[in-house]
């Protein structure tokens, strides 16, 4: 199976690295899916904020949260409960090194 065309390339190199590394299931990979996209949309919110700031003004003046705030929390949530679903013991789609062995499911 090959990552998603629209992953990132990081992201698609850390899906390669699980489906060599580990025994999925069908159904495994939807959520392996699941969790590198959560993973991009969380690094898109990242860019985001970088670029605008965590708060913006309203239109009285107060500072009030962007929403990319929740995006990234919310996204950074989904991927870490996805992994664990998974009974991935490895890094993040950002670290170059090759996730370490779990003996549950490892080839």
């Amino acid at each position: 199976m090959r990552p998603p065309k629209h992953l990132r390339p990081n992201t698609k190199k850390w899906f390669r690295s699980v489906l060599e590394d580990y025994i999925l299931q069908e159904h495994h990979y939807k959520l392996l899916t699941l969790a590198a996209e959560a993973w991009d949309r969380c690094q898109e919110a990242r860019e985001a904020l970088e670029k605008h700031g965590l708060t913006y003004e309203d239109r009285f003046g107060a500072p009030k949260s962007r929403p990319e705030v929740a995006i990234e929390r919310d996204s950074r949530i989904a991927f870490a409960r996805l992994v664990r679903e998974l009974d991935l013991d490895c890094g993040t789609p950002a670290e170059l090194d090759r996730p370490p062995a779990l003996r549950s499911n490892r080839r």
